[in-house]
């Protein structure tokens, strides 16, 4: 099962960050974050939604997926080549041994940082789009299963496709959107 980073900025839109999950949950792969990405992430959502809903959404994440987060990093922070903000994340990602990284931040992590180590920096775009192509049918299930789980808007997959196009994934949501 291939290991993914998911980086603070891909975890931070609500509707990107729930497919992602649920997409996690049905085995189409492993999901990977560090205590710096979750400290972040925390940091983040708890701007928008206040601290102790930010620190349960992070609990239940870390409970749904125990393997998921990766410690020992920090030694590798100093060696790695990509912008200095997202150092962390890399190096959690070769201590990992990630296959990818998915950010909306490509531009942070270079080739010359991430080929080394045989880790792919992946847009949520693109690699939503790899799991749309290997499972076709599971992502299916998984996005229509998602928008009949919420009790407010979006209630229809053409909803939850607009949020997810505004949440970084245009293209999947285009591709989608044609499958249908």
């Amino acid at each position: 099962m291939q290991r993914v980073v998911l980086d603070t900025c891909v975890l931070f839109p609500n509707y990107l960050r729930d497919t992602l999950l649920r997409l996690a949950e049905t085995e189409l792969y492993e999901p990977l974050w560090s205590p710096d990405i979750l400290a972040e992430l925390t940091r983040n959502v708890g701007e928008r939604i206040g601290d102790v809903k930010a620190k349960h959404l992070v609990v239940a994440m870390a409970d749904t997926f125990p393997e998921s987060l990766v410690t020992g990093y920090a030694a590798l922070v100093p060696a790695m080549a990509n912008d200095p903000k997202d150092r962390h994340v890399l190096a959690a990602a070769v201590r990992g041994q990630a296959h990818a990284v998915v950010t909306l931040n490509v531009k942070d992590f270079p080739a010359e940082a991430a080929d080394p180590y045989e880790i792919e920096v992946l847009r949520p775009d693109d690699f939503l789009l790899d799991l749309l192509d290997l499972a076709p049918a599971e992502v299916n299930r998984v996005l229509r299963a998602q928008v009949s789980g919420y009790r407010r808007e979006p209630r229809d997959l053409h909803g939850l496709l607009d949020r997810l196009d505004a949440g970084g994934a245009p293209q999947f949501a285009a591709e989608f959107r044609r499958r249908l």
